[in-house]
């Protein structure tokens, strides 16, 4: 049964594979055939178009001649009608046309090259032919059709000749039939249709004065009112289609591709045999249904050599699970490792920060042993000074007042750097922030004087009111002012700017132009002895001491900056009249 079901597979996949490939084959080569026949469509159409265009300009050349003038002025006078003839005969023999003939205004055959043969068209009338009313009416006229006189078909090229009140029309006969005898002689089906689409130049003599497509009853009409081909009964014509695009040559089927001639309003023919076609997809087909047999043997192997391979799996499907649950417990055990370590560096990291806090906090302490009793020496002395000195001495008293409110600022800033590592908690009042900001400048002064710039204060209209001690929010400010004059300091268009916001908070913003904080060091700006400052300017306390002051307060610091962009520090803290409402 399983041999029977494979056999009966093979077949099926056989005959699709068949189907298909004959199919795409037959696509592949009919659009082959197409870009040949348009290829040969292209040279087809220069060729044509190169043989008119010889003779184009002729019956305008023509016309310009003195003879061909006088005919038409004097047509009665004879004399000039045989100079006329014997000009147009030499021309006609010179240029390779057919014929070359003039009509009067009444489409009259006055001259004509062919004047001495039995075929003249001297005399005759020619007016009932389109390329006549053509060149009356725009100068310049064209028709293909079977000569009513010779009974040689032809390419009929005509231009109006006016001369005062005469007038006249000069037509060249342009023969193509050597195109047609190239195409027959090289075996090509190809053919030139008119506007009608009636064939009239074909290398296959079953084509020729054939409809591409039944003709409507107007067009017949027309046609035999022309003349256009004189003998043949296009009315019992067969139509050279047989199908969309296909024809019939003898017993051969063929296949057609068209291109138009704009310029003269036909359109050219190109078939090719599909016998050909049909042959090489049978080919392709037979070949694809061999590999559809081979395939499909090829597929039987291969499976029968996966169900041993499944055989020998299952064999070592139970090592497999066995080394699967070893590996899930190595990949535990090594996560745990890890989080262990994670851990362990967190913990390290933590032991390193409280030890920097409790250094900081002992060197606090000894800051503030060995600045505080010369600051107070420095005090006493300028005490001293200050009561000893005459009461004349005005400038003096003033310096020396300044000094000792300056030494005593440094005396109460020295006591709050305990508050670093130890929080202690300082008595708190209510401050207006602005006046807070107006300190720290009087004493940034002389910083910023070296610096060049003066901080910009944008005054805010309302008092800015909160529960802090006055002192260290002064110290904050300072801090937050010397950061912004350092990081300005050698740069062109430096400027500061203090600004103050209230909303459900109090908000002091310091905003500078200096050079930025990269992301790297934005995330340790606030950690202790860190500094970006060259050369040991500073010690990286100054932040770290803001921050721990701003939050005994009850607030907080952001810093926002980017690389060449400056820094901006928002100094926020509640504000006391939203306190005093919470109160109520």
């Amino acid at each position: 049964m399983t041999g029977q079901r494979t056999l009966f597979a093979a077949i099926a996949l056989a005959l699709c594979a068949a189907s298909l490939a004959f199919v795409y084959a037959l696509h592949v080569n009919e659009m082959r055939q197409n870009a040949t026949l348009d290829q040969s469509l292209i040279l087809t159409a220069r060729a044509v178009e190169t043989e008119i265009e010889r003779f184009r300009s002729l019956p305008a050349v023509a016309a310009e001649d003195a003879r061909i003038l006088d005919a038409i002025r004097h047509p009665e006078d004879q004399t000039a009608i045989a100079t006329a003839n014997r000009y147009l005969a030499r021309v006609t023999d010179h240029s390779g046309a057919a014929q070359l003939f003039l009509l009067d205004r009444n489409g009259t055959a006055i001259a004509a090259s062919n004047f001495a043969t039995e075929q003249s068209l001297i005399g005759r009338n020619y007016s009932f032919r389109p390329y006549f009313a053509q060149a009356l009416q725009s100068g310049k006229g064209r028709f293909y059709a079977i000569g009513v006189t010779t009974g040689q078909p032809g390419y009929f090229l005509s231009t109006r000749i006016d001369i005062g009140a005469a007038s006249g029309v000069l037509v060249v006969k342009v023969d193509l039939k050597p195109l047609q005898d190239t195409w027959a002689s090289a075996g090509l089906a190809t053919a030139i249709a008119d506007a009608d689409k009636v064939v009239f130049l074909s290398g296959a003599q079953d084509w020729l004065y054939r409809p591409v497509a039944a003709l409507l009853p107007a067009a017949l009409d027309r046609i035999h009112g022309n003349r256009t081909y004189d003998g043949v009964n296009l009315a019992t014509a067969t139509p050279i289609l047989t199908g969309p695009a296909r024809a019939v040559i003898g017993a051969a089927s063929m296949h057609l591709r068209f291109h138009a001639l704009e310029t003269e309003g036909w359109t050219l023919i190109a078939g090719a045999k599909e016998a050909p076609l049909t042959t090489s997809a049978t080919i392709w087909a037979l070949g694809a249904a061999l590999l559809a047999f081979l395939a499909t043997g090829f597929a039987k192997i291969l499976h029968q050599r996966r169900q041993l391979v499944a055989l020998r799996l299952r064999q070592n499907a139970e090592l497999e699970a066995r080394v699967s649950e070893r590996t899930h417990d190595l990949g535990r055990e090594i996560e745990a490792r890890r989080k262990t370590e994670a851990e362990l560096r967190a913990a390290q990291e933590g032991l390193i920060h409280s030890e920097k806090m409790a250094a900081l906090g002992r060197m606090s302490a000894a800051i503030v042993h060995e600045i505080s009793q010369p600051l107070a020496a420095m005090e006493a002395t300028l005490g001293a000074a200050e009561l000893a000195l005459p009461a004349t001495e005005v400038k003096t008293q003033t310096r020396i007042t300044t000094a000792r409110n300056l030494v005593r600022r440094m005396q109460r800033t020295t006591k709050h750097l305990k508050s670093f590592s130890r929080r202690e908690q300082g008595e708190l009042s209510l401050i207006d922030l602005r006046q807070t900001v107006e300190n720290a400048i009087d004493l940034v002064l002389p910083r910023a004087k070296a610096v060049g710039v003066h901080p910009l204060v944008t005054p805010s209209s309302v008092p800015v009111l909160a529960r802090a001690g006055a002192v260290r929010m002064e110290q904050v400010v300072v801090n937050l002012l010397l950061n912004a004059l350092d990081a300005v300091e050698g740069r062109d268009g430096a400027e500061i700017e203090i600004r103050f916001e209230t909303t459900d908070c109090a908000l002091i913003c310091v905003r500078d132009t200096g050079s930025g904080i990269s992301g790297e060091d934005l995330s340790r700006v606030a950690e202790p002895f860190f500094s970006t400052k060259m050369s040991g300017e500073g010690l990286g306390l100054g932040l770290s001491i803001s921050q721990a002051i701003v939050g005994e307060f009850g607030g907080r610091i952001d810093i926002a900056s980017a690389p060449g962009q400056g820094t901006e520090v928002r100094v926020t803290l509640p504000l006391a009249i939203s306190l005093a409402r919470a109160a109520e």
